[in-house]
């Protein structure tokens, strides 16, 4: 079982970006002080939901920061990105970290940061496959051509090669997919990527998508070995308290004032009606389906939902108190408390 946390740098009602930031910072350092495996991290524009607004920016510092623990986006919003521009910099961030980065692409949401960046609706509904595609030529091959429909250009070099460690040879950085629908799902598994789930998806749901994985990684010729050995990660909650009650009531009552902020300020770039969820009933949702409780409670809903879709690696929000202090404790419980129930 591989337990990480999962930075948002979500600016609570009544805080500043730079206290998000500082908040980020810290409960990375005390993951890896923790004993933790990962820490994954998001990247958001202009919204207080998440302050960072470059996953890799911040992966490069952390990456500087610790020496042990991997550092992963999740994600970099792809749509907003040149492929070979991101590719760059995850070539530069596992090579000067010793292989300690993961690349965790998405598609995003159909907000104004397509506007602003310039990539368009169509980047988002149809360019994602061409990027992908792209990114990955740009990890693997000496030389790369931009020919498709949104990039071209010339066959360049890639420098620096993303497999060429100093210690010896390197397939290039993890590169992990966000998944929310069937179609990104047979489109990652085509490529044998793997999967990075929602933390609004129980285990039955995502026991489904790994069952297409599976089933489309098969069909697109992967072996057996592949197949069965795709490391996915699910993103989830984890709020440690003793009493039964205590952790749900920490963030029933800090959750739903940072959704309702955050949620309502995204911007859609075609001024698209959406249903946002309730802030209260979200937060309810994910304390019932996540590691939130007591240290025995929640190594086995752990335990559970890797039982149930085969999946051992998390990602877990630990920041829901928007506390420093409170995060920091948290993110020391998973390691002294939880983390030995489930080895």
């Amino acid at each position: 079982m591989r337990i990480g946390t999962f930075v948002l740098a979500a600016q609570f009602p009544g805080q500043g970006p730079g206290e998000a930031l500082h908040r980020a910072v810290r409960s990375a350092e005390a993951a890896e002080e923790s004993g933790l495996d990962s820490v994954w991290l998001a990247e958001h524009h202009f919204v207080p939901y998440g302050v960072c607004p470059s996953a890799t920016t911040l992966a490069a510092l952390l990456l500087g920061r610790t020496r042990r623990i991997r550092v992963g986006t999740a994600v970099s919003v792809l749509p907003n990105h040149h492929p070979v521009a991101l590719g760059e910099q995850a070539a530069l961030l596992h090579l000067t970290s010793g292989g300690r980065f993961s690349l965790g692409v998405g598609r995003g949401g159909p907000w104004v940061d397509l506007e602003v960046f310039g990539g368009g609706l169509d980047a988002y509904e149809n360019g994602f496959p061409e990027a992908l595609e792209l990114l990955l030529d740009w990890l693997r091959e000496p030389r790369v051509a931009g020919r498709g429909e949104r990039f071209g250009f010339r066959e360049v070099a890639v420098v620096p090669r993303a497999d060429e460690l100093l210690d010896g040879p390197s397939e290039g950085p993890e590169v992990i997919v966000a998944c929310t629908s069937p179609k990104t799902v047979r489109l990652a598994a085509g490529r044998a990527l793997p999967m990075l789930l929602g933390m609004h998806c129980g285990d039955e749901e995502k026991a489904e998508m790994v069952a297409l994985w599976r089933t489309a990684a098969r069909e697109a010729g992967h072996p057996p070995e592949v197949v069965e050995g795709a490391a996915h990660v699910s993103a989830g909650v984890a709020q440690i308290a003793d009493g039964p009650g205590d952790a749900t009531e920490t963030l029933v009552k800090t959750m739903p004032g940072w959704l309702r902020q955050g949620l309502d300020a995204h911007v859609t770039v075609d001024d698209r009606h959406r249903v946002m969820r309730d802030p209260v009933a979200y937060a309810e949702l994910l304390c019932g389906l996540h590691p939130v409780g007591p240290p025995k409670l929640a190594a086995d809903r752990l335990a559970a939902t890797a039982e149930r879709t085969g999946i051992t690696r998390f990602a877990l929000l630990v920041e829901g108190s928007g506390d420093l202090a409170a995060t920091e404790e948290n993110v020391r419980r998973l390691g002294a408390d939880v983390l030995p129930l489930l080895t």
